[in-house]
């Protein structure tokens, strides 16, 4: 890993909304000293890009990309579209990809599907080092550093370099910027779930109905539907799926249920 201080992860910590320009401009130099320019997305389901305290975009101040129509940070196709974006939903570490596919250290599957017609076109760079930043509540922020010699698509050795340092420093800026400028999610006090209400909510994420529950926990269908309801409650959803989105987002059920 490239020489690692830890000056570096505090300059880009941030506390409050007075900390955010300087945190990106401790990011950007970190950066452009390796040929890097950042690309931060706090959410990549937001079309919404990072802003200091006053609503001035990162990307155009800070981070010096273009502000006409063409920029990546107005289009608001790119979470959707971009198969470095599609890539974070399915990747938490770091990986470096250009047209002919992602390279991580550690094998996806899920990489290998994804579709790279286009890529340069549809990515809007030929090449990149991305961090992916996954937070509390499902969100997934992302960190896509562009050589500033466009010409150059491969990263391999870039990556060995300076991969967890981007990585380190990327997860500590989208993290603490996600926290300042982001409002709680409403969980009221005291939303810890049960056992009982935790094991309801696993069959019901599978597509159990209350009765077929019933039957495989040896509980009336009342006891089911209360605790589900407690569940609700306790998760402040208005409705059973977005009661079992909410278990999911806080880690009550597993994809290996």
């Amino acid at each position: 890993m490239s020489e690692f201080q830890l000056k570096d992860l505090t300059s880009v910590r941030i506390t409050d909304q007075d900390d955010i320009r300087p945190a990106a401009e401790a990011l950007h130099a970190v950066a452009l000293e390796r040929g890097y320019r950042v690309a931060p997305a706090h959410d990549i389901a937001d079309k919404r890009t990072p802003v200091d305290k006053d609503g001035n975009v990162l990307a155009l101040e800070v981070f010096g990309w273009p502000g006409d129509e063409t920029a990546w940070w107005r289009n608001s196709r790119i979470a959707l579209d971009s198969p470095i974006t599609t890539a974070c939903r399915f990747e938490n570490e770091p990986y470096w990809v250009n047209e002919d596919g992602f390279r991580t250290r550690l094998p996806n599957a899920y990489l290998e599907k994804i579709d790279m017609t286009n890529f340069a076109k549809r990515a809007m760079t030929r090449a990149a080092i991305v961090v992916p930043v996954h937070m509390a509540f499902g969100r997934i922020g992302a960190v896509s550093f562009n050589p500033l010699d466009e010409d150059q698509t491969d990263l391999a050795a870039d990556y060995e370099d300076y991969a967890d340092l981007f990585a380190i420093l990327s997860r500590a800026f989208i993290s603490s910027y996600t926290v300042v400028m982001t409002s709680p999610e409403p969980l009221p006090a005291g939303s810890r779930l049960s056992k009982r209400e935790v094991e309801c909510l696993r069959w019901a994420a599978i597509g159990k109905t209350d009765l077929e529950i019933s039957m495989i926990m040896s509980r009336s269908r009342a006891t089911v539907r209360f605790h589900m309801h407690n569940a609700s409650i306790k998760l402040n959803a208005v409705n059973r799926s977005q009661t079992v989105f909410k278990a999911a987002q806080l880690g009550y059920i597993s994809q290996n249920n």
